[in-house]
Parts: structure tokens; sequence; C-alpha cells
């Protein structure tokens, strides 16, 4: 019996430290990274103030080069990042180098080559298949070490990146993804094949996350070898789907050809003077677009025609297919950055503003005045249905009145309302604002607001007045400058 109880006594031991071993000695770990950061956003409604401070943590792992990758949503609006190294406990100062928000990607750097002693750097893998099994290591809530969540490939497709609402090519897992495993690696074989970067809230969805897959990955670190970065490519246009058979006749289709058709071009886009509206897309970068928008980009398995653009930088060339008027036509474009009429979210940068009698202006984007409930339904409706044009570049808010003897009787109904004219000249961006203010009529100043809204449609101001309302009101509100430093 006392035999028996030593050998379970043994047997149990040698587990023991069977475990233990593998997960001291596991070699993935010397490249595994926490990043702690103090965050300062900006402030969209008083954008000469700074906002508050705030602290947030992430993953990251080391790379070729004494590097730390991780997410760009991790490290936005950064005044201050510091590093730990799994089984240390000392930090490190560490500096963005690159970041890339558009496919949410940073690389920090650490001047102290102390950090690197014992760490090893990822080896990169290609991207999995459905069900292949992937483990994604990280630093999520809940607890302070070193987390591994193991699960499979559920799909690859093109989505929406949560922090830039770019549209790229993911890759969803079952495996947990959790707040704080952002920035982290995904591993398969022992090879990180993605860095995970976002997750679905459980009530929508659960055990569903999302990693950055290699082909994203290897496309940014080729993009900043030059020593900068600038951006995943647009095309630029809208198109529609061509699977009704009365359609594709209409157009000119052959039996044996397919492709999307073209709705609309975005002005000075990539496909700018290049394509045209009604337009049949046939194939993108040697890629065949199928009548449902698709392309082949593995066998077996379909995305959406855009993929090849988030593997091309900006400036390089693609030639597009396309039959134009019944006849198939060859087009080569310059590859451009996104254009939108209201600019995606935007991070690292201070908002551009300009003040003039207490009327304080701005560019409509996605961070101010944002978009939801409280959204009046035209700055919506430009959002999501608004095209770039010659004559708007922009849309010009005015955004908030601070009070004065000189803007009496212009109350809050005028704050998010857009700007058409002043002083007769149209309003298009920024710069012709100001150029207008410069210009008074008679003696005033005219400000014309869209129709749209019930607060007015016209604002009159005292140009004798102006200058100096506009000097007290600065000081009276505690504004260091009547416009952004970009404007200046």
């Amino acid at each position: 019996m006392r035999s028996i109880i030593r050998s379970f006594i043994f047997l149990a031991l040698l587990l023991v430290c069977s475990a233990s071993s593998w997960a001291g000695d596991d070699p993935l770990q010397k490249s595994l990274v926490k990043i702690f950061t103090t965050v300062q956003e900006p402030n969209f409604y008083e954008p000469w103030r700074i906002g508050s401070q705030q602290y947030m943590s992430g993953s990251g792992c080391v790379i070729v080069g004494n590097r730390i990758l991780t997410n760009a949503h991790v490290v936005s609006n950064a005044i201050f990042i510091e590093v730990l190294k799994e089984g240390d406990s000392q930090k490190y100062i560490a500096k963005r180098e690159f970041v890339a928000h558009d496919c949410d990607l940073a690389i920090l750097k650490v001047d102290d080559p102390k950090f690197f002693k014992g760490t090893a750097p990822v080896t990169f893998g290609d991207l999995p298949f459905k069900r292949d099994k992937v483990a994604v290591y990280g630093f999520p809530v809940g607890g302070e070490e070193l987390s591994i969540t193991e699960g499979v490939v559920s799909r690859i497709e093109l989505s929406t990146y949560a922090h830039s609402s770019r549209y790229l090519m993911d890759v969803q897992t079952d495996a947990a993804i959790n707040p704080g495993n952002s920035g982290g690696p995904v591993f398969k074989d022992k090879k990180m094949i993605g860095v995970a970067f976002q997750g679905y809230n459980a009530v929508v969805a659960q055990n569903t996350g999302f990693f950055v897959p290699m082909p994203i990955v290897k496309r940014f670190l080729k993009a900043i070898k030059k020593g900068s970065y600038h951006g995943v490519p647009a095309l630029g246009i809208y198109h529609q789907s061509m699977e009704n058979d009365s359609l594709r006749a209409y157009y000119g289709l052959k039996t044996d050809q397919t492709g999307a058709l073209i709705t609309e071009v975005l002005y000075q886009s990539s496909a700018w003077n290049k394509l045209q509206v009604n337009d049949v897309l046939l194939s993108i970068d040697g890629f065949k677009v199928a009548n449902d928008g698709t392309i082949s980009f593995r066998k077996g398995e379909r995305i959406g025609f855009q993929y090849p653009l988030g593997l091309h930088q900006i400036g390089d060339k693609m030639k597009l297919k396309v039959l134009r008027d019944k006849k198939p036509l060859t087009v080569t474009v310059t590859l451009k950055d996104d254009v939108r009429l209201v600019p995606l979210v935007q991070y690292d940068t201070k908002p551009t503003y300009f003040i003039f009698d207490g009327l304080v202006f701005t560019p409509f984007n996605s961070n101010y005045p944002g978009i939801n409930k409280d959204t009046p339904p035209e700055l919506k409706a430009l959002y999501f249905h608004g095209l770039p044009s010659k004559e708007h570049k922009q849309i010009i808010l005015l955004n908030h009145i601070l009070s004065n003897a000189i803007n009496r009787g212009y109350d809050s109904r005028f704050s998010n309302t857009i700007v058409t004219k002043v002083n007769g000249h149209n309003i298009s961006e920024m710069k012709d604002l100001i150029a207008a203010f410069a210009d008074p009529k008679d003696g005033h100043h005219e400000i014309e607001i869209d129709k749209a809204r019930d607060a007015g449609t016209v604002m009159i101001l005292d140009a004798a007045k102006s200058q100096k309302a506009t000097e007290e009101i600065l000081s009276r509100y505690g504004v260091p400058s009547d416009r952004s430093d970009d404007l200046k």
C-alpha cells in the first residue's frame, strides 16, 4: 500500500515539475512586453485646451532590430510610455518610432540596451487557414501576469478596424482577446501570425476576437524601412454588385465576364480622372473581380476586391481592367491616401480652429462633435454620405459661441451649424473662411448658415468692432491664439 502511495506522490511531483519547467522555459515568453501609456487626448470642443491625463496598458512583442511591435491604439496620443518585459520587475522608458493608425500598428524603441538583455525576437509566420490552432499572448485586464489563451481561426475577411475605421484584412478567432491583450502577438506553431487588436463585447458576440494578419504587418514593416510612414492607400470609389442578369446585360458583360459596377468616383482620389461612373471593374492588381465584388486570394477562399490595396504603399502604381461603354480598357492609377469629405478619427494631432468675434469655427471630423444619437441629422448625413468636391473640400462648422456683446442674440441654437458663405465668399475649407473675414461688406461681416437648421440662416457682425472684440474675448476666455498652429 505504501509503495502505491509513494508511486502516486512521485507521479504528482513529476507532473508538477514538468508543468513548471514547461511554463518557465516557454521561449515565446522571452519576446513578451507589457506597455504602460500615459495619454492626453485633445479637446475638440475647446480645441485650444488639452484634455486630462489618462492611463492605460497593453501588450507588445520584441522583433528583430531591438524594436517593440504593438497596436497604434495602445500608444495613441501618448505623452509618456514605459515597458516591462515578461519576468522582469524594472520598467524602462520607451518612445514611439513609427505609428500607423490606419492599420493599427506601431513600433516602439527603448534607448537603454539593458532592456533587451534576455529577450528573444519573435519569428514571423504566414497567414493561417481556417480551423488552425492559435495562441494569444498578452496582459489583459484581470491580472498582472502573462495570459495565454487558445482557440482556432474562425474566418479571414475584410472588416472595419475599430481604431481607424479603415476596411482591411483581419483574422477572427475564438481565443479570448480582452482589453489589455491589444498589441500582443498571436502564435501558431511558435511563429507569430498576427497582432491581437480588437474583440466584440460579450453582449454582441461571445468568444470573438480579431488580430491583424501578417500580410498587413509585413507591409507596415516594409513601409517604415525608408524612415517614414505614409499610410494605406485607397482607390476612392463606391461600387455595386452585378449579380443581376439584366444589370450585367445592360452594361455589356459577356457570359465569361464578371465585375463590380462603379457608382461614384471621389474627388482627388486615386481613381479621380482615371475611372468613371458606370465603368465595370473587371480586375484589380491582377485579381479577377466577381459579380459579388470579391476576388480569389487563396485556393478556395474569397475576399473583398479592396484586399490588394492593403498590401501596397501610397505612390505605388496599380493596374485595373474595366469595361467602359461595353469595351475593355486597362487603366493604371497612382495610389493615394484615403479621401473623405468628413475625415476619419484623428490621433496625435491638435485640432484645427479659428475664432472670430467669439464664434469658434472648426472643420467637421469624426472626433467632434462625434457621431451619436445627439448629432444633428444633417451632420450624420454628411458623415455617412457626404462626398468631397472642388466646392466642398471640408465641412466648416460654427462649433459654438464664446458669449460677448458683439455676438449677443446668437444663442446656442447656432452651435454645430454648417457655414456656407462669409461676406459672399463660398466656404470650401478653413483657409477660405479666414480669407473671407478679411473682406468685409459695407462695414459688416455676413455669415450664411446652412438652411437645414432652424437657428436662422444669417449672422451679421460689426466689422469696425471685430478686432477689439476678438482680443477681449480671447483674453477673457483664456484662449492663447485666435487660430490653431496649422492655420498660422
